[in-house]
C-alpha cells in the first residue's frame, strides 16, 4: 500500500508540473488533478502494458517514440473521463506525456531500488563482492 501511495504521489507531482509548464494542460481544481493522477496511475498499471504489447512493431519501427504516443493517448483519455481535467489537443498531450514520464522517472529513482523495496536509492545494506577471476595477459 505504501508503494502505491508513493507512486501516486510521484504521478500527482508530475501531472502538476506538466499542468504548470504546458498551457494546454490544466485542471479546474486540485481534486480534479489528484483524481486525474489516480486514474492515470491505474490506467498505466493495467491498460498500458497491453497497449505496449500490441504495439511492439510500431515501437520498434519508431525506436521507442511510439511509447510517448501511447502515453499521450492515455493522458487524453483521462482528460475525457474527468471533465475538470483538460488536455487540449494531441501535441499538448504528447509533450505532457514526455514531461510526466520524465518527472515520474526522476522521482521514482529516489524511492525504488532494484530489489523492489522502497528506500532512498543511496541506501545499501552491504556491498557484494564479485565472485570472478581475472585473466592476466
Amino acid at each position: 500500500m505504501r508503494a502505491f501511495l508513493i507512486r501516486w504521489l510521484a504521478i500527482t507531482i508530475a501531472v502538476y508540473i506538466a499542468s504548470r509548464l504546458l498551457p494546454g494542460i490544466h485542471s479546474d481544481s486540485f481534486e480534479a488533478l489528484v483524481g486525474a493522477s489516480l486514474l492515470l496511475g491505474i490506467i498505466n498499471a493495467f491498460v498500458r502494458p497491453v497497449l505496449l504489447l500490441l504495439s511492439i512493431p510500431f515501437i520498434l519501427l519508431t525506436m521507442g517514440i511510439f511509447i510517448f504516443v501511447i502515453n499521450s493517448l492515455l493522458l487524453s483519455f483521462v482528460s475525457w473521463l474527468i471533465p475538470p481535467f483538460h488536455v487540449e489537443g494531441f501535441w499538448n498531450a504528447f509533450f505532457g506525456a514526455i514531461v510526466i514520464s520524465m518527472v515520474t522517472w526522476i522521482l521514482s529513482s529516489f524511492f525504488r531500488a532494484s530489489d523492489g523495496r522502497i528506500h532512498p536509492i543511496t541506501h545499501h545494506q552491504a556491498i557484494k563482492r564479485a565472485n570472478a577471476r581475472t585473466i592476466d595477459s
